[in-house]
């Protein structure tokens, strides 16, 4: 099998730590070409003493790690003076280890090797950021959910990171009612409804009347995170952990309370 091949199946999910990283589709989906684009140009530089996974994260890594983000957002990678001013709100490497242990599954011993460091650091970044998190500011939480014990699930991982719920949707329409009636902070939406409607149509109507950060969850990630069309930033996969769903909260509130210093 080539390596083209084995890193197929695992770049969907790449996508989804890019974005989360970068708190931007666009910019997520630019460092993963930028990752693949380096691994064509050199493929003996591909880690192979690893398997093809964690091989392709760490190129990653490295092209994450060596980029300037000061640099102007025409050069296809850098986020611009917006992305630096968010990212100073938090330490990056502290989300990396968050992200890559909690979203992505990595072992500390995994998490380390991508990020050049050992187990005991990620655990104390872990530490880190979730101290950041804690300080956070807390958000009313729209849960759009048709099934009862995984709606009942996310609204108690969501009050008890001290958000509050202001209302659990299981139709397209009850969704976008509820959201202008009390406009949530953060919108957290499954994709098939009860009504066979789409969480995503119902996202879309609710964009319309107002921005908000907003996480997809899905058993189904794959489909969402091609690169090939508008796609959401932030994605929970079914089923999810605990650890997951607060990472993804934490990123999306970040980023959207992140503003530029005057």
């Amino acid at each position: 099998m080539s390596l083209g091949q084995d890193l197929a199946p695992h770049l969907p999910f790449l996508r989804r730590y890019a974005r989360a990283l970068t708190g931007s589709q666009q910019h997520g989906d630019n460092y993963v070409r930028a990752t693949l684009q380096a691994i064509v140009a050199a493929p003996d530089d591909f880690p192979r003493e690893v398997d093809a996974r964690v091989g392709l994260y760490r190129m990653f890594q490295g092209i994450w790690a060596s980029t300037n983000l000061d640099q102007d957002e025409n050069d296809g990678v850098g986020g611009g003076d917006i992305a630096s001013a968010r990212l100073a709100r938090i330490t990056p490497r502290s989300r990396q280890a968050l992200l890559l242990t909690a979203m992505e599954g990595f072992t500390s011993e995994d998490a380390g090797y991508l990020m050049e460091t050992d187990a005991a650091e990620v655990d104390d970044l872990v530490s880190e950021a979730l101290s950041e998190i804690e300080r956070q500011t807390h958000a009313d939480v729209l849960i759009i959910e048709d099934e009862p014990i995984i709606a009942m699930d996310l609204e108690t991982i969501v009050r008890d990171l001290g958000h509050n719920v202001t209302g659990v949707a299981v139709t397209r329409d009850e969704a976008v009612a509820q959201a202008i009636a009390q406009r949530p902070g953060l919108v957290l939406a499954d994709i098939q409804l009860a009504d066979d409607s789409s969480g995503i149509d119902a996202v879309k109507d609710i964009l319309a009347e107002f921005a908000v950060p907003v996480i997809f969850i899905t058993a189904f990630p794959e489909r969402l995170l091609t690169g090939e069309r508008p796609e959401p930033t932030f994605l929970i996969t079914k089923p999810f952990q605990r650890s997951t769903v607060k990472a993804a909260i934490s990123q999306a509130l970040f980023f959207d309370s992140a503003t530029v210093p005057a």
